[in-house]
């Protein structure tokens, strides 16, 4: 029989997560069925929406049980198979979540290619987070040349992209993130002003980086940055929302007055639109051009990436807490056992 080590949801937050909110446990896998494999988890992707996973009630997916596995995206090695599909040795994006070893129904997995990209980067730039960034920008933002674009957590594995790609589209684009070497980073991946917005003067900084306005603002952050933002948000501004990761774990609304006429008004009056996704939206339909389009681009060495890699499923929840905290610098992904791609040592539990 084989085992696997688990991280599952042991009881949901109030505000910030915590360690007593994870149980790392061993459990025992099934034997295979027809039409499934045994999986070996290499690297186990850590992203801000896990956070609202972790509470009940209503959001645009399913909510993550208590005591269920962790929810994430995965790339995994076939060690058995019971399926046409997969052989032992095959690399397979998967969903497995927090855990070392899994059993899973073979339709529901995607081959990898090792030798046309690192394995790691089917989590980050080729994956969900490139994805998110691609459509995000494409179909909502639509980015023209010569219009401003700014992207909050700019050197993130969304951030990142959304700032490359407006570029390659011939926006001119302002990145924004917290301190000097992600500054420094988003120097180097060629965004047009590179803002801190831990700097005390990043209101007047962000002003004097958009002397003509905002067409294009993509939302992975909300808070002080977009009240930052919003002034400067010209007519017709397109706002694709991403993610809010600075008020994931908020229990209640902000203090001050209610200000949400202020932002319906704006709406109205500038035309504005803003508009929530997820990239689940448009996986059927987009997903083939995306592929091809980052591909190629990658290909040609037009695309830059940064990864912060954790050793360990143990060292998951660390990994997790930081992540929400912005300590991470570029796409996080926990190593979980050795990439066969590369000779990484293991680091299995």
């Amino acid at each position: 029989m084989t085992h696997t080590t688990a991280v599952v949801l042991a009881s949901r937050p109030t505000g910030e997560p915590i360690h007593e909110n994870f149980r790392l446990e061993a459990r025992d896998l099934p034997a295979l069925e027809e039409g499934q494999v045994l999986l070996r988890t290499i690297y186990l992707s850590l992203d801000p929406y896990m956070r609202g996973r972790m509470n009940a009630g209503r959001s645009y997916a399913r909510a993550t049980e208590l005591g269920e596995v962790m929810e994430g995206g995965t790339v995994c090695e076939v060690l058995e198979s019971a399926s046409a599909m997969f052989a032992p040795g095959d690399i397979v994006l998967a969903h497995v979540g927090w855990q070392t070893h899994a059993v899973q129904n073979a339709d529901l997995l995607r081959a990898i290619d090792p030798g046309r990209a690192p394995i790691s980067t089917a989590l980050g730039i080729l994956g969900m987070p490139g994805f998110a960034a691609w459509v995000g920008l494409t179909e909502i933002g639509r980015p023209q040349p010569g219009e401003t674009l700014v992207v909050a957590a700019a050197t993130g594995p969304v951030g990142s992209m959304v700032g490359q790609i407006a570029r390659l589209q011939g926006a001119r684009t302002v990145g924004v993130a917290g301190g000097p070497d992600k500054v420094a980073w988003m120097r180097e991946l060629g965004f047009n002003a590179a803002l801190d917005h831990r700097a005390p003067t990043f209101v007047e900084d962000l002003g004097a980086a958009v002397p003509d306005g905002i067409d294009i603002y993509f939302e992975n952050v909300g808070g002080a940055v977009w009240e930052a933002v919003f002034p400067h948000l010209n007519d017709f501004a397109r706002v694709p929302v991403c993610g809010l990761v600075s008020q994931y774990n908020e229990t209640r609304p902000p203090a001050g007055p209610d200000r949400s006429h202020l932002l319906m008004s704006a709406i109205n009056t500038r035309r504005l639109l803003v508009r929530g996704f997820t990239q689940r939206d448009f996986g059927a339909t987009h997903y083939g051009r995306f592929q091809r389009d980052v591909s190629t681009w990658f290909a040609e060495g037009r695309l830059k990436y940064r990864e912060d890699v954790v050793e360990g499923i143990e060292n998951a929840v660390d990994a997790f807490l930081g992540l929400l905290e912005g300590r991470n610098f570029g796409k996080l992904l926990v190593r979980v056992s050795e990439d066969p791609t590369t000779g990484e040592p293991s680091t299995e539990a």
